[in-house]
């Protein structure tokens, strides 16, 4: 199993509110709707809570403002995640995506990576 990770940051136009309804209610159904066109086999929003714990985290370490949350998106492996995306169904899928992140995502400072878990316990 492979997994895409996606460390986002809200457009600075939305509150907290307005990104995390969105992201949630209108873009989760997106991502569900192609999963098989995009090959992904699970799906999970991580949306940031409890900002009072969060400031205490980040200054006994000297951080900055942390993500408004984490996409995980997990596919069987790299060679099904390529197969679906060179599909014309996962282009246009991963298009559509994209363009609907682009409402709710400030790219610019959001991040993201495939990675491979390795479970500790």
């Amino acid at each position: 199993m492979i997994k895409l990770v996606y460390c986002i940051k809200r457009k600075s136009s939305l509150t907290a509110q307005q990104f995390h309804r969105y992201w949630l209610e209108e873009h989760g159904p997106k991502v569900k709707g192609v999963a098989a066109a995009i090959g992904a086999v699970r799906y999970v929003q991580s949306h940031r809570i409890l900002p009072d714990i969060n400031a205490g985290f980040r200054a006994s370490r000297g951080m900055s403002e942390g993500y408004d949350g984490i996409t995980e998106i997990w596919f069987e492996d790299e060679a099904s995640l390529t197969a679906a995306l060179g599909t014309a169904d996962g282009v246009a899928a991963a298009k559509m995506l994209l363009d609907d992140e682009s409402h709710f995502i400030d790219f610019a400072t959001s991040s993201i990576f495939m990675t491979q878990e390795h479970e500790i316990f």
